[in-house]
């Protein structure tokens, strides 16, 4: 894959399927509908962070790219559930969509945090929330749903639980390029991580001697402050994709998680999507309302401006599990360990603290 000279995610293959979009040569798949959330918790000094993954390298959508748990939407997300916060009309309003579609979408938001991350934003009522999810059996009904064994409704059915839509707050939409194989529109969504709760990366035992989760998409799981990660973006340490990196920029001014959860309200959920045009053979692909990421390929040319050909995953620590980079300096690597609430920068492997 290649990059610019910052973390942009970039496929070297993306000015050849321009063209063909262009010249009628292609057709633009059908986005699915997805979300993605970002688990925030609050250090004390220096503002919140923020809990995310980088994708194997051998992942066919975004291979090596750091982001935040999530996924696309399950049809049997559109189940019912016990619900708390906001109705599924009203959470249909702020979305833009109908409310059978908010309700998938809520979800599939909490369900791939479960999946992901082991966090679980559902309680014993409207009122509270799981104040753990550790141990054999919490794993078994993870993997399952992982495994698409098990609906959501049914885990929460079988478990008394109501989901806490409460607990989200939805910060913005990004649509993936026509140009894109593989397309989704996603709704990005903030949460605090509730206490008591622990992230629990896939692949790592639950208890000693235990079973090990089923490797999932990640091979590295961390908390960073949203100005770290965006510095890493900016020096070409992290790869991330347009939407990771605005949202992060999005929240650098918040001094803590409770600041964040209160301006999600006023964000605009307008769908960002990708434009290409041709202009003298020189093909210009912008993001509208953001100049950062516009690149700008000549006639015949395979690298926009400012890119590096070739795999640009080592360069920017993607690399594969157990192979690589252990992540950022001045990140917190996310072990599953219990009383995960140390300060970034101390020790550790990279600079980051073991959790």
């Amino acid at each position: 894959m290649s990059s610019t000279t910052n973390g942009q995610w970039y496929p070297p293959e993306w000015p050849g399927r321009i063209r063909a979009l262009a010249n009628g040569e292609l057709t633009p798949a059908e986005p699915r509908k997805a979300a993605t959330v970002l688990l925030l918790r609050d250090t004390g000094t220096g503002g919140p962070t923020v809990h995310m993954l980088r994708r194997r390298t051998s992942m066919a959508f975004a291979g090596g790219a750091y982001a935040y748990p999530g996924g696309a939407v399950d049809p049997r997300d559109e189940r019912p559930v016990a619900w708390a916060g906001p109705s599924r009309a009203e959470w249909a309003v702020r979305m833009g969509v109908d409310p059978a579609t908010a309700q998938a979408i809520v979800c599939a938001a909490v369900r791939e945090t479960f999946e992901e991350a082991g966090v679980l934003l559902a309680g014993n009522s409207t009122d509270t929330v799981v104040a753990d999810t550790t141990g054999e059996d919490w794993e078994a009904d993870r993997a399952a749903l992982v495994a698409h064994e098990l609906s959501f409704a049914d885990f929460l059915s079988r478990r008394g639980l109501v989901l806490r839509s409460d607990l989200l707050a939805a910060w913005a939409r990004w649509i993936t390029p026509e140009f894109e194989p593989r397309r989704y529109d996603t709704w990005f969504f903030v949460a605090a991580l509730p206490e008591g709760q622990r992230t629990l990366p896939q692949g790592l035992p639950v208890s000693p001697g235990g079973n090990a989760v089923a490797a999932g998409e990640a091979d590295l799981a961390l908390w960073i402050r949203p100005g770290e990660a965006a510095a890493g973006y900016d020096c070409g340490e992290l790869l991330m994709m347009p939407p990771t990196i605005a949202t992060l920029r999005a929240l650098e001014p918040y001094a803590t998680v409770a600041d964040a959860l209160a301006a999600a309200q006023a964000q605009d959920l307008t769908p960002v999507l990708a434009q290409a045009r041709l202009v003298g053979g020189e093909i210009v692909l912008s993001w509208p309302g953001h100049d950062e990421f516009t690149k700008h390929i000549a006639p015949g040319g395979g690298a926009a401006e400012g890119a590096s050909a070739g795999d640009g995953s080592v360069a920017h620590g993607a690399t594969e599990a157990g192979g690589g980079s252990d992540g950022p300096s001045g990140a917190q690597r996310d072990t599953g360990a219990p009383g995960a609430t140390g300060t970034p920068g101390g020790t550790g492997t990279s600079g980051g603290t073991l959790t």
